[in-house]
């Protein structure tokens, strides 16, 4: 599959068995804090995803040092993103703290005592649930060509992550896959499968344009290019391993013009 990471894309990654209740400061019956690690600095792992394409992934430590600076306010805490048929996006908490620990972003929110806390607490204290964030990657490095190596057999494309807006994070149920490289999950294609049943024009429209770029047939009409021999027919389906005939670095070249990168 292509790397093919547009600018503009949310992007969601998910970590097991990284939330917790801590009652320390809690009065009896009262609710206590919530304590999320929601990433894993330094550690490679394997992103294979029909909007995103298949590398290697890190985040570095300092990736979220801005935006906890600049955007922390605006920063939701929300179970399964909020898609939870019962909870929906009701936030579950003001962040009391958002820091950087050596090894994740680490975020501390004292819960509110609602129905539908109290219905996810018991699952919380027993380590149930893993977490997962929602962020939009501002600064990244790409090395197209690796070479195969121990943490990279295959030798595809790795992506160090730079900087990062953070959008929301909170506990997932299902939050990887227990075989992906570092028990890290990227989730981005199921949410915006999920996404699509709340505002389908926005997601169809954003899967046009990866498509636009996947597809040699509409590469060479948004180019002004005539169509080669051989060339797939247009089609309104997903073109999942389809070869754009670019390199990684090359496809990416062609698409920052078309897309405006948002400010963290």
């Amino acid at each position: 599959m292509n790397t093919l990471t547009l600018p503009d894309l949310d992007l969601v990654r998910a970590v097991p068995t990284c939330v917790r209740a801590d009652r320390a400061e809690a009065e009896a019956g009262a609710m206590p804090t919530m304590v999320v690690r929601f990433s894993a600095f330094d550690r490679w792992y394997e992103i294979d995803s029909w909007w995103e394409g298949r590398f290697l992934e890190r985040t570095a430590r300092g990736a979220f040092t801005k935006t906890i600076s600049e955007n922390r306010a605006n920063i939701k805490v929300l179970y399964d993103h909020g898609f939870d048929y019962q909870i929906g996006n009701k936030v579950l908490g003001t962040i009391e703290d958002l820091r950087e620990d050596p090894d994740s972003p680490v975020g501390e929110v004292p819960l509110f005592d609602t129905s539908y806390n109290r219905d996810l607490l018991p699952g919380i204290e027993a380590g149930a649930y893993g977490s997962s964030f929602r962020m939009r990657v501002i600064k990244d490095e790409w090395n197209d060509d690796p070479g195969r190596s121990e943490h990279n057999p295959d030798g595809i494309p790795e992506r160090t992550i730079k900087e990062v807006r953070l959008f929301e994070f909170g506990p997932v149920t299902w939050p990887a896959n227990p075989d992906a490289t570092a028990g890290v999950r990227g989730l981005t294609d199921t949410y915006y499968e999920r996404l699509r049943s709340r505002d389908p024009n926005a997601v169809d429209e954003l899967r046009g344009r990866i498509q636009t770029y996947r597809t040699p047939a509409d590469r060479a009409a948004a180019d002004g290019t005539a169509r080669r021999p051989g060339a797939a027919p247009d089609t309104d389906e997903p073109a999942a391993r389809h070869s754009s005939g670019l390199t990684h670095a090359a496809r990416r070249a062609r698409l920052y013009p078309y897309l405006e990168r948002k400010p963290s």
